[in-house]
């Protein structure tokens, strides 16, 4: 595997920085995911990041991983990592909009940013400082944790085929796109991953989104929910390694540079292979799940959405500086970045496809 060419190569680095610089003082972290056990790649993302550090510091860096199963609270890890009960999370910042709304455009925005889009604000367009800047008053820090890519639009039990089909639906989906899908009538809930198919199953819930299909046919909602809508929410969802600050600052340099790079390369990982599992799932749908109808929300959804998207930000944002100020950051690179996206990618595949 690639990851194993480039642990072994780390290794090498490591020995070498270890010949040249007395040992290290041996540091053990421990990190919650909001994740079950079996989440991949969102898991792998974690383990690839956890062995990169062990290796580049030559075992004198460990990490120990906790799943949901084993803490009990998905949505709690933030506070456990505030707490200083674990090191290290990795969740979403998006779940955190109800402690700080500042929090919550680093996930993700709908209409927003793509994903390289999104890469380029965090590394060179000021959105790192500006997750620093948000972070602080928790005394954390915030790393891109990997990308999902595109997300699709949900599972419904039903054809949307106006705004009337949308009024009164429950619905799990999280951020912001939440508040929008509210605003239009939905009852909004969002429901821990392992929570997902029982409350679809139960009626809990009439429609649910999760990410992709590299991810939701093994979940398999499509048994329950056969319309599968495409995306318009979560265009870019980054997901996020938290860090406790004060035990981030105890590290020594060489850690905190092993720490950054491994996270920086596990994250860009789980984007690869997140859309490969996807690729290969969406090609095997027209043959292996046939009775699930792929659709693209109508005009007039889709225009109601994005209106009242826009209502919320503007309301949202007017009483909020710091959300202000991250909002007008990403509105702005996107105009900026959208430019070149056009030119390269939409116009490539308009004419190629």
């Amino acid at each position: 595997m690639r990851i194993a060419k480039i642990l072994g190569t780390l290794g090498l680095v490591a020995a070498m920085a270890i010949g040249a610089n007395a040992a290290e003082k041996k540091v053990k972290w421990k990190l919650a995911m909001t994740w079950g056990p079996t989440l991949t790649p969102f898991t792998t993302a974690v383990e690839n990041m956890a062995k990169m550090v062990e290796t580049m510091s030559g075992g004198d860096f460990v990490i120990r991983i906790d799943a949901a199963n084993k803490h009990k609270a998905p949505f709690g890890v933030l506070d456990m990592v505030k707490l200083g009960q674990y090191e290290m999370a990795h969740s979403a910042s998006y779940y955190w909009k109800g402690k700080d709304v500042n929090l919550l455009p680093f996930s993700t925005m709908p209409f927003g940013m793509t994903a390289p889009e999104q890469y380029a604000w965090f590394y060179h367009g000021g959105g790192m400082e500006l997750m620093e800047k948000a972070y602080a008053p928790h005394n954390m820090l915030s790393f891109p944790g990997g990308n999902t890519g595109n997300q699709m639009g949900g599972w419904f039990r039903k054809e949307i085929k106006s705004l009337d089909d949308l009024k009164g639906l429950k619905m799990r989906i999280p951020g912001f796109a939440g508040e929008v899908l509210a605003k239009l009538g939905l009852t909004v809930t969002n429901i821990a991953p392992g929570e997902l198919y029982t409350s679809l199953e139960r009626g809990t819930i009439d429609a649910l989104e999760w990410v992709g299909p590299g991810m939701d046919i093994k979940m398999g909602f499509h048994k329950i929910a056969p319309y599968y809508y495409t995306g318009w929410h979560e265009p870019a969802t980054e997901l996020q390694f938290l860090v406790n600050k004060k035990e981030f600052d105890k590290l020594s340099d060489k850690n905190k540079e092993i720490l950054r790079v491994a996270m920086r390369l596990a994250s860009y990982d789980m984007y690869i292979e997140n859309y490969h599992m996807s690729t290969d799932a969406w090609a095997s749908i027209a043959t292996e799940y046939p009775n699930i109808k792929i659709k693209t929300f109508p005009k007039e959804v889709l225009d109601a959405m994005k209106k009242a998207n826009d209502e919320l930000l503007a309301d949202m944002a007017k009483d909020q500086p710091l959300l202000k100020e991250i909002l007008d950051s990403q509105k702005a690179y996107l105009t900026k970045s959208r430019a070149w996206t056009e030119m390269s990618d939409y116009l490539y595949l308009k004419d190629n496809l």
